[in-house]
């Protein structure tokens, strides 16, 4: 396993940029999406580009209220299947299961969305994870 990052929404980019900048991250990349109306901008300290703060601006959001502009850590896993099984067995709600191969959603005891994605190429879609619904958000 290998962390990745942790995920914040913001409502003004560039205000946040200035803070993320003079706390002395760097802008690492940065995705417009434009069919999703969203930006996802990545950011790390210098010297320390593993581990990352990836800010999420959803173009239409009107401001975030009760923390969910808080997002959700992530890490790379060996084997999502694997690893989703192993929580599934250990009493864990997978509330967005791995349909697709490569990412599925958790939430700690006290409800902080993780996410899981497949290192390398997704997996080939298997079951059950491809009949499996959401249960509730992530």
């Amino acid at each position: 396993m290998k962390y990745l990052h942790t995920m914040i929404r913001v409502s003004d980019v560039a205000q946040t940029l200035r803070f993320f900048e003079l706390l002395g991250l760097k802008e690492l990349r940065r995705y417009d999406n434009d069919a999703g109306r969203f930006t996802l901008i990545f950011l790390a300290a210098p010297g320390d580009e593993d581990a990352q703060v990836e800010l999420t601006h959803n173009w239409d959001e009107a401001g975030y209220g009760g923390g969910r502009n808080f997002g959700h850590l992530a890490y790379a896993v060996d084997d999502i299947y694997a690893s989703c099984q192993r929580l599934m067995a250990g009493g864990v709600t997978i509330n967005r299961p791995p349909r697709d191969g490569r990412m599925a959603f958790v939430r700690s005891p006290d409800g902080i969305s993780v996410e899981l994605l497949q290192a390398g190429p997704a997996l080939p879609v298997a079951e059950p994870w491809a009949s499996m619904p959401n249960v509730g958000s992530w």
